[in-house]
């Protein structure tokens, strides 16, 4: 960190110079020491202003989707104090990640329920979302049809995807639950156990026994109808969206 108490810096460049440093490691190095230098920054003024002006900069790079430190830096940002707030609620109004969708679905409220962490509010409106998707019998009956998943445009995937992913430190998401499938060889029994949806021979209980928070095991949220078979994650799982 450049010492702003150096008699050889005026306070301005010293202001310049903090920003600059900090503004070129959060965006080169690892998720893990941006995260750590996160913590760092987000114990002082100067270093909320740094993580202002990394997200306004991030928001301008085209075809750059949001990444999990965005997110983090996000969800620092919007606890950290009035004037944060204000920020993010002038130049994010809707939140950090583009909510793209082919159909003309209205993701701004899933948005908001996973940027406050509202994970079982929030998984109760993907379904939804995923109604709206499959049509207005799926709306009416409030689930899926494994045969209605095959029709879902990709871009509209990818965005509730992201949405999870980018709120959640990359923990949650169908593509986090991809991962974790393929690298069980696609073994159903071992996913179930590893994402905490089975323990020993009996599936958790929804609601109260999954867990609605980052606490949970990765890959946990958001969940699908598995009682009703595998057919539908495995749809989920193997939609063209995850290329």
């Amino acid at each position: 960190m450049p010492d702003l108490s150096s008699p050889n810096l005026t306070p301005d460049l010293a202001a310049a110079d903090f920003m600059t440093t900090f503004l070129a490691r959060l965006n080169s190095e690892s998720l893990k020491n941006q995260s750590q230098i996160l913590e760092e920054l987000a114990t002082s003024e100067a270093g909320l202003t740094v993580l202002m002006r990394f997200l306004r900069e991030r928001s301008t790079l085209e075809a750059t989707p949001a990444s999990i430190i965005e997110g983090k830096v996000y969800q620092t940002l919007r606890l950290a104090n009035p004037q944060t707030q204000a920020f993010l609620q002038a130049e994010f109004p809707q939140g950090i990640v583009p909510l793209t969708s082919e159909r003309s679905i209205d993701y701004v409220p899933l948005q908001a329920l996973l940027a406050e962490q509202s994970f079982e509010a929030a998984d109760r409106l993907t379904i939804e979302k995923l109604c709206e998707l499959a049509g207005e019998m799926a709306v009416q009956r409030k689930w899926l049809y494994f045969t209605e998943i095959s029709s879902f445009p990709s871009t509209d995937l990818q965005t509730i995807d992201a949405l999870w992913r980018v709120h959640s430190g990359g923990k949650f998401g169908f593509s986090v639950q991809r991962e974790l499938w393929l690298s069980a060889a696609k073994n159903w029994e071992k996913l179930w156990h590893q994402i905490g949806w089975k323990t020993g021979n009996s599936w958790t209980r929804y609601p109260q026994e999954f867990t609605w928070s980052l606490d949970a095991p990765r890959g946990h949220l958001p969940l699908s109808n598995q009682l009703r078979g595998v057919r539908v994650i495995a749809a989920l799982l193997t939609h063209p969206a995850w290329g």
